[in-house]
């Protein structure tokens, strides 16, 4: 009676109904179908970008560069999450963990860009004159803290 059930099922999918997006009907294994054309255009923008941030690096920007760089990669993650692992056409709460975790990477970011930029100022230049001195004199060869 199963078998006959199966058959029966495997029937009425080969006529082309009951088909959904991968949505639990139809074929579990097969999800959104993208064409060709996305997946090349989209690999295309890949490497363009990968070029722009091997060109970037040689460019002196100053601190820019960095910015330019982490914005590059923005790009690229969310071509490949949206086109590559189908986010376009998932459900929208897959969306919002991934923009979530995103950000929290960025808030993450930015409190260790705010501890550095605290901490710069209290930098150690060198050792004490005196503790210099008796480095020197008693242990030539010991590590230095290095003097700007």
């Amino acid at each position: 009676m199963a078998s006959h059930a199966a058959a029966s099922h495997a029937a009425h999918d080969s006529h082309g109904h009951g088909h959904g997006h991968g949505h639990g009907e139809g074929h579990p294994l097969v999800g959104h179908l993208v064409p060709y054309s996305t997946l090349f255009a989209t690999g295309g923008a890949l490497l363009v970008l990968t070029v722009i941030t091997v060109a970037a690096r040689y460019v002196d920007l100053g601190e820019a560069n960095i910015y330019l760089a982490i914005g590059i990669a923005v790009i690229k993650a969310t071509l490949v999450s949206l086109f590559f692992m189908h986010l376009r056409w998932d459900r929208p709460f897959n969306l919002m963990v991934l923009v979530g975790s995103m950000l929290f990477v960025v808030l993450m970011m930015v409190f260790c860009m705010m501890d550095v930029g605290q901490n710069m100022p209290s930098e150690n230049t060198g050792n004490p004159k005196n503790v210099q001195t008796y480095l020197d004199a008693n242990a030539p060869f010991a590590p230095v803290t290095s003097k700007k």
